[in-house]
């Protein structure tokens, strides 16, 4: 019995060493290819955070290989923990719009008018992000301008393929709007917001009801660091920036298939920009183009990519990235032309820093009247990061300030 009982432990600590070192061999494989560029804020933090995202990516995906379960279900679960407790400036209620989770925090100061009304859709690469993981963004904001924030709980991909999540954000959105008397809210100041995926789902649904006669006027849009296109993962913030964390470029494009198709199978045609016939590359190529980059953010590391055709195949299971729901860059100029104020705020080093550029040119160029914030030391995801106790960024407390100035204008 006892030589059965000391195998065991044997065998539970020779497994347990091995699942560590297991863990620590894959975790320093994707630190070692991780770059932090000297001029980001506070990079130590930045590299902590990172160890971290990569430490729940690993275990995640061991524990998916055998058989417990899927990495996607681990990262949520851990995202999805933390709670926070009530909050003595703010109302929060859990409602449904239309079948679709939200979140209302509403200011319990009283109020001389009516209030503004922010929709927030989280970010989180469509595939992650919650409620949760965006509630401390959402109090802030909130409290610090005074307005009633609902934050939106939408599909998520793999299992829920584009359009899932627009449709659940647009729908919960118009919901909103047609009992806006409900929450006290200024229907001439309703403002659409968002961060990263979050940012691509804002754009869209102000598109879509950019021609809506029948609803109100949206007042503005706020898109925080936003993925706007698809074709081109080869722009000059997707060379320079294309392993600066918290979001890689390979990410990038994977998290755009996971949530176009469901899968990634195309990952190293979409990275290379075989995905799209040239002729639709230059039917674009006006709004999604290098030469619309200002030259002085091209200098660091950026070599001018060459054009290349796609075959039927890999075209035939991407070809709705020209949609303009799923990549809002690619709108036309009678639908650009409608949109409300913008507010765009943009990271030196982040993958999806041209999206934003790309789009605040088109915005200009169509008589839209936009607000840039460009963080030089900021990274992707740095705002979510602004109250993070000693993991906080002063960059992102920066440019969380500018986005509350900018709603207290309007």
């Amino acid at each position: 019995m006892a030589v059965a009982y000391t195998l065991l432990v044997l065998f539970l600590a020779v497994f347990v060493a091995g699942f560590i070192l297991l863990v620590m061999g894959a975790i320093n494989f994707h630190i070692s290819n991780a770059e932090i560029p000297p001029g980001v804020n506070q990079p130590v933090k930045l590299r902590i955070i990172h160890i971290i995202l990569i430490s729940r990516a690993v275990v995640g995906r061991i524990l998916e290989n055998i058989g417990i379960c899927s990495q996607v279900s681990f990262v949520r679960y851990l995202q999805g923990r933390k709670t926070l407790g009530a909050d003595p400036k703010l109302f929060i209620k859990d409602l449904c719009f239309e079948k679709v989770p939200v979140r209302i925090y509403q200011p319990k100061v009283p109020s001389a008018s009516q209030w503004r009304g922010v929709m927030f859709f989280h970010g989180g690469g469509w595939v992650f992000g919650s409620l949760e993981t965006h509630e401390k963004l959402c109090r802030s904001i909130a409290r610090e301008s005074e307005s009633v924030v609902v934050s939106v709980g939408y599909r998520l991909a793999p299992e829920h393929k584009y359009p899932a999540a627009y449709e659940d954000c647009l729908n919960a959105t118009i919901h909103f709007m047609k009992n806006i008397e409900h929450y006290g809210v200024d229907p001439a100041r309703i403002i659409i917001c968002g961060d990263s995926a979050g940012g691509n789902l804002a754009a869209a649904v102000s598109q879509t009801l950019a021609g809506r006669s029948d609803l109100p006027r949206l007042r503005a849009q706020i898109l925080i660091y936003p993925g706007l296109q698809a074709l081109d993962f080869n722009l000059p913030s997707y060379q320079q920036n294309q392993r600066v964390p918290l979001l890689f470029r390979d990410c990038a494009a994977f998290f755009a298939l996971q949530y176009l198709n469901g899968d990634a199978s195309n990952l190293e045609e979409v990275l290379e920009g075989c995905h799209m016939p040239i002729d639709i590359k230059l039917k674009y190529r006006k709004w999604v183009s290098p030469d619309n980059i200002p030259e002085k953010l091209k200098v660091r590391g950026y070599k001018p990519h060459v054009l290349l055709d796609c075959t039927t195949e890999a075209y035939e299971t991407v070809k709705r990235f020209c949609e303009p729901n799923l990549c809002p860059l690619l709108a036309e100029d009678a639908v650009i032309h409608q949109l409300p104020e913008s507010f765009i705020l943009t990271c030196e080093y982040d993958v999806l820093r041209d999206d934003g550029l790309l789009y605040k040119k088109r915005l200009e160029d169509n008589g839209v009247r936009v607000t840039w914030y460009h963080l030089e030391d900021g990274f992707h995801g740095i705002i979510s990061s602004f109250n993070s106790d000693w993991l906080s960024f002063s960059s992102g407390k920066r440019g969380l300030d500018n986005i509350v100035n900018f709603l207290k204008g309007l």
